[in-house]
């Protein structure tokens, strides 16, 4: 299967969403209970468009799982459970990255090092293989690469164009230049341009500057992306910088990309620690966009439903919902972070 692969846009359909569901031995730990409920609101949308795989690491994480999401009356004929270990529940960047073809689909296993490093990873990059010898997947191969690469730190538009962030690739390979990663990225992933983002980062990110906290595409002509107006905050001429940038991005045939700017969420703190909250961060499924929210306030809720009506005019004809995002970012991530796509037919 080599002809045709492509890697295909998160608005194009799909066949599940793919989740690892948090339990004692992961880094939520000592919050389990607040993430819990923000992972049973996350299935509780996924299911009303689509179904559910997800990990569990033994027979008792999967019975407590099925119980809590049973009560919550979620639609179990459409959640499904997968019992592999894992270090962590952040598949956007431990999860397969899928490229489609004509005859069936490719299953990207690149390195996953804990964001160069930071933490341990060594289950987690073993989840793509065991996911397939597990036969999850349908008319299906793997390929093992060799490289450091997390889903969050790349867009596609579905049609051969990436967008990334230089900050993280080069924080993952500094011995690698410019041209040597584009051109891995390109022959790895079927694309034939690249965006550079050199701007852009949100404190308490640990990701390095993954785009899908930053910047995302909505169409091969529209970019939505995290805005900060706020003179007076820490990231302010960083992202009017990110903004600029993006302003002077060209799509395929040169002209501008359509543009929607995503309110600046009121800072959330934790013990004095700045938190990554980001709109940009949302998940795409089939007919609609799970947003993340961090309103605990009315002031904070005002501007969640302003995010979601920018949301709604950058994906006309699709349903935005709104899943309690805040116990997320305690661990430096959010909605987009904890998923992946998987494209129809796949499974």
């Amino acid at each position: 299967m080599t002809e045709s692969l492509r890697f295909p846009a998160e608005w194009e359909p799909q066949s599940a969403i793919l989740i690892a569901w948090p339990h004692t031995d992961t880094d939520w730990a000592d919050r389990l209970g607040e993430v819990e409920e923000t992972y049973i609101a996350l299935v509780a949308a996924i299911t009303r468009f689509q179904p559910v795989l997800v990990c569990v690491a033994d027979d008792d994480v999967q019975a407590y799982a099925r119980a809590r999401l049973a009560s919550a009356r979620v639609d179990m004929d459409r959640v499904r459970f997968i019992e592999i270990a894992y270090d962590d529940t952040w598949l956007r960047d431990s999860g397969p990255i899928s490229l489609q073809g004509a005859d069936g689909f490719r299953l990207l296993d690149f390195r996953f090092t804990g964001w160069g490093g930071k933490f341990e990873a060594s289950r987690d990059d073993r989840l793509v293989e065991g996911l397939f010898t597990q036969r999850i997947f349908f008319n299906s191969d793997r390929q093992d690469i060799d490289f450091a690469l997390e889903g969050g730190a790349i867009e596609t538009d579905g049609a051969g164009t990436l967008l990334t962030t230089w900050t993280c690739l080069h924080e993952r390979h500094p011995d690698l230049g410019r041209a040597e990663i584009e051109a891995g990225l390109k022959r790895w992933l079927q694309q034939d341009r690249v965006l550079w983002l050199e701007r852009g980062y949100l404190e308490g990110d640990d990701t390095d500057a993954h785009i899908d906290t930053l910047a995302r595409f909505a169409a091969v002509d529209a970019i939505v992306y995290q805005a900060c107006d706020d003179p007076g905050d820490s990231h302010f001429t960083e992202l009017q910088a990110m903004a600029a940038e993006l302003s002077a991005l060209r799509t395929r045939d040169g002209r501008p990309y359509r543009l929607f700017p995503l309110p600046w969420p009121q800072p959330v703190t934790d013990g004095g620690r700045r938190l990554a909250a980001s709109y940009a961060n949302f998940l795409i499924v089939n007919g609609a966009v799970l947003m993340p929210a961090y309103g605990d306030t009315p002031a904070e809720r005002h501007i969640d439903q302003q995010a979601a009506a920018v949301l709604a005019e950058a994906f006309p004809g699709r349903e935005i919902v709104q899943v309690p995002c805040r116990p997320l970012i305690w661990q430096n991530g959010s909605l987009h972070c904890i998923t992946m796509q998987l494209p129809a037919g796949l499974v």
